[in-house]
């Protein structure tokens, strides 16, 4: 018995040094060595794994940069310009910098504008209800409101609002983009935040004409082409019977918004405009027009001429009696 339990022993040790031996000489063949830098680099990453530079991670981010000779079309949106030029430091490269971004909703198809003709009764979910009706308020183009985007957000910068049933993005938003894969209907765009956090913006992704489109929105789009017309530096364009401005090309001169009609346009940390004072009609003073009639000079004329009438007559009537008398 105990020379079984010898054996068995010998040989499950014996088994387990072979194999030993065997992995070794595999793991030293077929073993990867790995840059340092990729773990320096993936330190300073904020391990936020959004997947809004296009990568599966931040660790994928980290190889894919390391690889890379130069920068150009690495950009991390969490941390930004600063974020990218420590890693430009500790890679030896020139840092590829972009403006920094924001999440920006292209609809303003709240209840207000948007009235409600059907009520959905279904899953809360912004890619059933797409595939199942076209809204509410039966615009094709407009918000569901059912939060897809909220969902997906991982930074909490996003929230519903309750009165308008249109999502709200707030000043924290990373530029991620979940919340733009997220909508079905490609409502939300990543614009430029623009200087002193301004920006102007077609709040509409209509494409019908105008007629039908203003059936269901009383804000929507109707291609009139007058914000076209004003701008000096051929930012906006019409397409589809729709408009858009182009973050690049825009000033923020702000000639655009007040000639849309529907108030499409908008315009986001602005300085409320300058009301125009009203033109004043002009009225006579009422001490001229209390002046008495001798202060005309055309009434002193007159006056002459009557006193000059009167002379004359009573002369003519002193030859009369004259004439008789003798």
């Amino acid at each position: 018995m105990n020379e079984i339990i010898l054996y068995a022993v010998i040989s499950l040790g014996a088994i387990g040094v072979i194999a030993a031996i065997i992995l070794f000489f595999v793991a030293q063949k077929f073993k990867v060595i790995e840059d340092p830098r990729i773990d320096e680099v993936e330190e300073v990453l904020p391990a936020a794994n959004c997947g809004g530079c296009g990568f599966a991670g931040c660790r994928n981010f980290a190889e894919e940069i390391v690889k890379a000779e130069n920068m150009e079309g690495f950009n991390c949106p969490v941390g930004g310009a600063d974020l990218m030029t420590d890693i430009g430091q500790a890679l030896g490269l020139e840092a590829d910098l972009k403006d920094p971004e924001i999440a920006v909703l292209r609809c303003n198809g709240s209840c207000e504008h948007s009235p409600q003709k059907v009520q959905y009764d279904g899953v809360k979910s912004c890619f059933v209800a797409n595939a199942l009706f076209s809204g509410e308020g039966g615009c094709a183009y407009g918000c569901l409101g059912c939060g897809d985007c909220v969902e997906a957000c991982d930074f909490d910068a996003m929230y519903m609002d309750e009165q308008t049933g249109l999502p709200v993005v707030k000043d924290n938003c990373n530029a991620c983009g979940a919340c733009v894969k997220a909508c079905p209907r490609n409502i939300l765009e990543l614009r430029p935040r623009g200087k002193k956090d301004r920006r102007i913006f077609v709040a509409c992704m209509n494409e019908e004409k105008a007629i039908p489109a203003k059936a269901n929105c009383s804000v929507t789009c109707t291609a009139c082409r007058k914000c076209e017309k004003v701008c000096k530096f051929d930012a906006i364009k019409i397409e589809n019977f729709l408009a858009y401005i182009d973050p690049h090309k825009c000033t923020l001169c702000r000639k655009c918004a007040p000639e849309c009609e529907t108030n499409t346009i908008w315009e986001v940390n602005f300085r409320p405009r300058k009301e125009r004072p009203a033109v004043k009609e002009q009225t006579v003073p009422d001490k001229i027009a209390e002046k008495p009639d001798s202060a005309n000079p055309l009434t002193k004329k007159d006056e002459k001429s009557d006193t000059a009438v009167k002379d004359a007559s009573s002369e003519s009537k002193g030859e009369a009696k004259t004439d008789k008398q003798v």
